[in-house]
Parts: structure tokens; C-alpha cells; sequence
């Protein structure tokens, strides 16, 4: 990453940074790395105590615009962070970085993100410090994505998995992270470095690359030297590792109960590649490993897990942020108002998005106050966010221009790639007969019914209209029936009546477990004689409780770039090349596996 090409106008021994014209403190061009932090080190010496207790917090605020929000959104942010504005929000915290939601009206379209953006690093260079912020969001892909259509999207991780092309992961970070970039965001939360070898997991599932630690290794690594290239900020989550649970940590506290050495070969590989190929951020997990921590504590809170493995054992010297402080797994064991201070001692640098800012801003102000942190613990985690900032440009232009947009985000090139990619993804897991691919000459008028999930990023979907527009434009004629993830008798009955004279039932399946309205449907529906084709919209574990389908095939998300590809392999127009990435066990039998890692039918 190249340093600040404007130049320092003050001595190296002066007490305060050096501003230019702009008003961005700064870097001097050409320097070495201890130049550089000799100058961000004076930088840090000329900012107030308040200043760096607020360069320490990433915070979510409501609204399109950075001051003139919707008055709702106003409304939200009075109630929720006792100001009106991200403008007033930085100018009250002195905010080191801001979160962008689709829910808080952050994302609702190219132009406005890029305005916001600008909003944004405006508030912060009109502060006395003058230091731009580091805008991040969580722009996974797949179920978990915040800036949506037109911008390119991507299958997500699971499906990446499935595809198992390194340097398909590679594109991915790399045009993902132009188009991020393109929006003034500089730092994405992902990709997820966990591996995910529970299929109860509640929380991971398809967020995860797969359930073989080298496998997911390499496609994170991959990942992450793509986002590299587009000099984004990437971040690997959730350390020390969140594959193995059945509990949400967003509701409760999970307790990971891996062995040290299976943590070893399991949960750490992905992050010591993550490491490996220069990984800027890493991400904590709020779950308790006590093999790794005997205290109890979450490892968000653990100095032996963040100092004494993150930092110390794997040597990761870059910026360790905080899962969501709102998350009710880091909220168990202390309230609000230690939580942050024992994460700056624990060996944190960002803290992320706290139910109550206020209460841990001032938490940590009045911890250093008292003697409990030391100002000189605030400077080193500020230091690295500086350096993190200051690699990625921001002291140099942390503005973005309409015509970047314009010649970045959803250009025709990114999304060709984007459906390329998704045509390696998708698996054919049953294939009785030979049913698919399904011609228009025999199976013509298909029945497409299913659940219909809320989009990921508010700007896809939904899934049964979108599986029934991609067969419609294949020219099959298509019948949307959509009858959601709990199905009550008169809506299957619907759905019955409605294959009657049909030549296949195409069903879009949600996390199907024994019993359930989805399976009851399915069951009907297979009874009536006509072929169903079921395709997993989420977890692939779906198969092993509707065996009496003639095809099943899994999409591993429902957004409209997985779904469509996965109607191409239906139709024939693609063939089926993804290979399952995690192993589905059997329903009758958890302890047996159905179809092992790697399994995938092909035409």
C-alpha cells in the first residue's frame, strides 16, 4: 500500500501533526514504515483524551444522509444515541469508524452510499483532530450482504465452497472490494474464517467456506488477497473459531468445547492463512473455548485468547475488532459498562457497534481516568487503526467521486462474473431417472412453490418469483405458488391443487427439519405423482429429510444471482459442477453420512 503523497510540513520533532491544505493530517510520502508511524505517533500525541477514547469505537447510525436523514431515522437516532445525525454523532464521539446497515437506511442505492461516504469523512475532518473514519459494513455475500442490487452480488461462502475455485474467491474480493471501495467503504467484514462442522449451527451454516479446515484455508487466503488487490480492508471472523455451535451467539453464549489440539487442526487453520496472506483486521467471536480460557470469559474478553494466541502464538499485529457489542454472548457474564474496558485490555483495538454508546464511551473514558487503562494502552490500538487507515488511503483522499461510481458498481463485466462463478457453485445432490435436465418439450409447465426468506440486503428476491422469472425466461411456462417456511394444511392443500396437470413441482426448501409443515408439503406433494425438484435455498442438509424427491439440488442461498444459476443447471443451460463442501448425515442415522464432503452429481 502506498503512503500519503502529501507532505509533511512540520518537523519530525514537532509536538503535533502536520495538517495539509485539506485538512487531512499528513503523511509523509515516500517514508518507511517507522517514518510513517513516527508521524502517526504525532498525530496520536496531538489529540485530546476524548478524541482517542472515540477513535477506538465503530458505530451504526440511522439514515440515507450524514445531515439531512429521513425523520424517522432522526427519530432513531435521538432514541437510540442521543443525537440526530452520523454528522452529530461524530462530532459528539469523535467516532473512529461508522458501521453501514441496510436496516438503517445507510444502503439504499450507489449514489446515496457514495454521498453518505462523503457526509461522513466531511463530519470527521471538520473535528479537531481532523482524521478520516474507517466506514466498514458486512458485505459477506449470500445471506449476509448490505449494500445490494445494483451492485454486483455474489453466491456466498458456502457455494464458493462448493465451487471450489480459489481463484474464483480471488475475483470475488477483488471486484466485490472495487465496488465497496467505489461507495467510500474501506473495510469489509469478511470473509468468515470458521469452519463449519455442526449442521445445527444456528448462526455460521453457509456463511463458512465448509466443514474441511484446509479447504475453507485456502478460500479464505484466496478471498483475502482479492480484497487486497482492490485495497479494501478484509476481515476474518470469528476468531478463535464459531463453526461448532448450536447456540446464536447474537441471543446467547455459546461454549465451544474443542480440545486445544482440536482447535489446532480444526478452527485455527483458516486464520493462520488469513495471517499468512497479510489479513488487515480480524474479527472476535463471543463464545467461551475453555481450553483456550478456563476464566469462563468470552473470548472477546480473554487476554489469553486475544493477546496470548491472536497476538503472541499466530504473531497477527493488525486490528482485532469486537464482534457486535450488542450481541448477547459478550453480554452474559458483565454488563455494559465493563464490557468495553475489558476488551481494550484483553488485547482489542475497535470496538464495535455497543448497544449504548454513551455508557461504553464514557466507560472507557473514565477507565483511563481512573488509572484502570492507561492512556498508553488507548495509543497502541489507535496506532493500528491509524496504520490501517493510512494504508488504505484515507489520509491521503478519503472522498469518492459520482463517476467512480458509476464506472465501478454493477458494471456488465462484474456481473458476467458473477453468474460465471455461480454456474461452478450449485450441487446435484439426486438425480432419479435422469429427470433433470428438465426439457421444455416433456416438462414444460412447471409448479414453483416454496419459502419466500426476507433478502438479504432488501434488494432480491423473492425467491419463488425469481426461480419462477428464470424459468419463464428458459421458456418454461412457471406458476408461482409461494407457501413459506411453515405451511399450514390450507396452503398445502393450495399448493396440491395447484401441481394438478403440471409436469414438475419445483420447490425452493428453508432449513427443513423431521416433521415440519415444509416436509409435510413436500410429502404432498410427492404424492400427487407429478416430479419434484427441491432446491436447497439455504443449509444443503435439506435432502436428508425429503427423500422421496426426483432431483435435489443446493443453491446454498436464496439471492437472486444463486437462485438463477441454479435454474441453468435445471434447465440444462449449465451443468452441474459444485461439490458438496460440508457432509450431510443421514436422518435416521446423524452418526452416518447421507453424502460425504466433495459429493456432486454431474449431467
Amino acid at each position: 500500500m502506498s503512503l500519503s503523497r502529501r507532505t509533511l510540513l512540520a518537523a519530525a520533532t514537532a509536538s503535533t501533526a502536520a495538517v495539509t491544505m485539506t485538512g487531512i493530517p499528513a503523511v509523509a510520502a515516500g517514508a518507511s514504515g517507522t517514518d510513517t508511524d513516527a508521524t502517526l505517533k504525532r498525530i496520536i500525541a496531538g489529540m485530546s483524551l476524548e478524541e482517542k477514547v472515540g477513535q477506538l469505537f465503530v458505530m451504526r447510525v440511522y439514515g440515507h444522509s450524514a445531515t439531512e436523514p429521513d425523520q424517522a431515522d432522526i427519530d432513531a437516532n435521538l432514541n437510540e444515541i442521543g443525537v440526530r445525525t452520523a454528522a452529530e454523532l461524530i462530532a459528539k464521539y469523535k467516532l473512529g469508524g461508522i458501521i453501514y446497515f441496510a436496516w438503517a437506511h445507510n444502503t439504499r442505492e450507489p449514489h446515496q452510499i457514495a454521498d453518505l461516504s462523503n457526509g461522513i469523512q466531511r463530519a470527521g475532518l471538520a473535528q479537531p483532530s481532523r482524521i478520516p473514519l474507517l466506514i466498514s459494513t458486512d458485505q459477506e455475500h449470500g445471506i449476509v450482504c448490505r449494500v445490494g442490487k445494483p451492485a454486483t452480488l455474489f453466491p456466498g461462502a458456502m457455494a464458493m465452497g462448493a465451487g471450489g475455485s480459489r481463484a474464483d474467491a480471488r475475483t470475488l474480493g477483488r471486484i466485490a472490494g472495487a465496488e465497496l471501495r467505489a461507495l467510500g467503504i474501506r473495510q469489509n467484514y469478511a470473509p468468515d474464517a470458521d469452519v463449519n462442522i455442526n449442521p445445527a449451527n444456528p448462526v455460521i451454516g453457509v456463511r463458512s467456506f465448509g466443514a474441511d479446515p484446509e479447504a475453507v484455508a485456502g478460500m479464505v487466503a484466496a478471498e483475502v488477497k482479492g480484497y487486497q488487490s482492490a485495497d479494501i480492508a478484509s476481515t476474518a471472523k470469528h476468531f478463535p473459531g464459531h463453526g461448532d455451535t448450536a447456540t446464536d451467539s447474537h441471543f446467547g453464549f455459546p461454549i465451544i468445547t474443542h480440545t486445544r489440539e482440536q482447535w489446532q487442526k480444526i478452527d485455527a487453520p483458516p486464520f493462520k492463512a488469513a495471517i499468512a496472506a497479510g489479513i488487515d483486521s480480524i474479527m472476535t467471536a463471543h463464545i467461551m473455548v475453555p481450553d483456550l480460557d478456563a476464566s469462563g470469559d468470552p473470548a472477546t474478553l480473554s487476554h489469553p485468547i486475544m493477546t496470548g494466541i491472536l497476538r503472541e502464538e499466530l504473531g497477527f499485529g493488525g486490528v482485532i475488532v469486537t464482534d457486535s457489542l450488542g450481541m448477547q454472548g459478550v453480554r452474559d457474564k458483565y454488563g455494559d459498562d465493563r464490557v468495553p474496558v475489558l476488551a481494550l485490555k484483553a488485547g482489542v483495538d475497535q470496538l464495535l457497534n455497543p448497544p449504548s454508546l454513551e455508557v461504553s464511551w464514557n466507560t472507557v473514558l473514565n477507565a483511563v481516568k481512573s488509572g484502570e487503562l492507561t492512556e498508553a494502552r488507548l495509543d497502541e490500538s489507535i496506532l493500528r487503526v491509524l496504520r490501517l487507515k493510512q494504508k488504505l488511503g484515507l489520509f491521503d483522499d478519503p472522498y469518492v467521486t459520482a463517476s467512480g461510481v458509476d464506472k465501478t458498481v454493477g458494471t456488465t463485466g462484474h456481473l458476467a462474473n458473477a453468474d460465471r462463478i455461480a454456474d461452478a457453485t450449485t450441487t446435484l445432490l439426486l438425480n432419479d431417472k435422469g429427470l433433470l435436465p428438465l426439457s421444455r418439450r416433456t416438462h414444460r409447465n412447471i409448479l414453483v412453490v416454496g419459502a419466500d426468506p426476507a433478502s438479504p440486503s432488501g434488494t432480491t428476491g423473492p425467491p419463488t418469483t425469481t426461480l419462477g422469472q428464470a424459468l419463464t425466461e428458459l421458456g418454461f411456462s412457471a406458476t408461482v405458488l409461494s407457501t413459506g417456511t411453515a405451511p399450514n394444511q390450507a396452503k398445502i392443500n393450495e399448493a396440491v391443487a395447484a401441481a394438478k396437470g403440471k409436469d414438475a413441482v419445483l420447490i425452493g426448501t428453508y432449513n427443513v427439519t423431521a416433521n415440519s409443515a415444509q416436509q409435510k408439503l413436500v410429502n404432498a406433494l410427492i404424492a400427487t405423482g407429478v416430479p419434484v425438484v427441491a432446491v436447497a435455498i439455504r443449509n444443503p442438509y435439506d435432502i436428508a429429510q425429503v427423500p422421496g424427491v426426483a432431483a435435489s439440488l443446493a443453491a446454498y442461498s436464496w439471492t437472486d444471482v444463486e437462485l438463477r444459476a441454479a435454474v441453468r443447471v435445471i434447465a440444462g443451460r449449465a451443468d452441474p459442477r459444485g461439490k458438496l463442501p460440508v457432509p450431510v448425515q443421514r436422518a435416521d442415522d446423524p452418526t452416518k453420512e447421507l453424502y460425504p464432503i466433495g459429493y456432486g452429481l454431474s449431467y
